[in-house]
């Protein structure tokens, strides 16, 4: 593992040369207001993120990633376009790799602009592609907003398509929903009985629960009209699977797409975008016959990206991946308080980066 002092010197490397792309460079505090993070993604945050209190703020968290802190600044006092870049610790739980470090460096590169956002995509992606250039890195690209379409597009109620986007970032409850909403697997043990007769009936004790007695009862209406529902067309499935489990390279992968999208009309909006940034990748000098798309990836990755993700990675195992990034629209939304502008950017780790050199023969 590089030292400390190499790593910083890396990070000032690199916040340099993004610099000079003409991006400002801005700092956010370490100790950020856990509120806002739970809010985006609810409880589960919390497992991965070291959670204090403090007197003035409240719960906080020690900074688990940069996005969120510079989007915030960004809505609230950014100018249209902007370009931003950072350089410093995060901290994370390592829970299922206890041999990576939960404290690390991230640099990071961040556009804001709504005038073209296939070109932003591979502004982004080309300047961490010529950066990284000649480390023997593989790069691998997918689009969560296609993935979005294809789900908001099922033949299903509403309730279980919000379920599904819920899962989307978790692959094996998405999976079980997945089957169970198509009818290949039954509801869990319980729920028939559950949603059946009134389970309140010959109860004379009071009610006692973390949750009302209205809660329960319009959850236990939510089960009835659930196990009503039609199952989800077996061919709707089938090619939400074939769109999972696309691998191509990006001039490839297009064809195939558009082919898809014969029967799944949802994702055609989708398609266009994925085609538009073919042609500014290539514009900027990417040679998209050698950069790999895969359907399902970016599912685990941080759950504010909608749109285009891509990844560098070494071929060394267990290895964390050297650089990741993605486009984040919904999440200015978010943070915006009703005002929204398209953004995309991305994280170079550089004691990874270090680390490849160092074992470079």
């Amino acid at each position: 593992m590089a030292e400390k002092a190499a790593i910083r010197a890396e990070a000032a490397r690199l916040l340099s040369l993004f610099e000079g792309q003409g991006a400002s460079v801005v700092e956010t505090p370490i100790l950020q207001p856990a509120e806002t993070l739970l809010d985006l993604y609810g409880e589960d945050i919390r497992a991965r993120a070291y959670v204090t209190s403090d007197p003035l703020m409240g719960e906080a968290m020690l900074r688990p990633d940069f996005t969120v802190p510079v989007v915030e600044m960004h809505m609230a006092e950014g100018a249209e376009p902007a370009r931003y870049t950072y350089a410093g610790e995060v901290f994370r739980k390592q829970e299922e790799d206890p041999h990576r470090a939960p404290e690390y460096f991230q640099v990071g590169y961040e556009v804001f602009d709504r005038v073209d956002p296939a070109a932003a995509d591979a502004e982004v992606f080309a300047l961490f592609h010529e950066t990284l250039s000649g480390m023997g890195l593989r790069a691998a690209t997918g689009d969560m907003g296609l993935l979005m379409a294809a789900v908001s597009g099922l033949t299903t109620t509403e309730r279980r398509r919000r379920a599904l986007m819920r899962h989307l970032w978790r692959p094996r409850r998405f999976r079980t929903l997945l089957d169970r909403f198509a009818g290949r697997t039954p509801p869990p043990d319980g729920r028939a009985a559950l949603a059946q007769g009134d389970p309140f009936a010959g109860l004379d004790a009071p009610f006692v629960g973390l949750r009302s007695r209205a809660e329960v009862e319009d959850r236990i209406t939510a089960l009835r009209e659930d196990m009503a529902t039609p199952p989800i067309p077996e061919g709707e499935v089938e090619l939400l699977g074939d769109l999972l489990g696309l691998r191509e390279t990006l001039d490839n992968v297009c064809e195939h797409l558009r082919d898809l999208a014969v029967d799944m009309p949802a994702i055609g909006a989708a398609v266009d975008r994925f085609a538009a940034r073919n042609e500014a990748l290539a514009a900027r000098g990417v040679d998209v016959t050698t950069i790999d798309f895969e359907g399902s990836f970016g599912r685990t990755t941080m759950e504010y990206y909608d749109g285009f993700v891509f990844g560098f990675h070494a071929d060394r195992r267990g290895l964390p991946a050297v650089a990741t990034g993605g486009r984040y629209d919904a999440l200015t939304r978010v943070l915006g308080r009703g005002r929204e502008i398209p953004a995309v950017g991305g994280v170079i780790r550089p004691e990874v980066l270090l680390d490849l050199g160092e074992n470079r023969v």
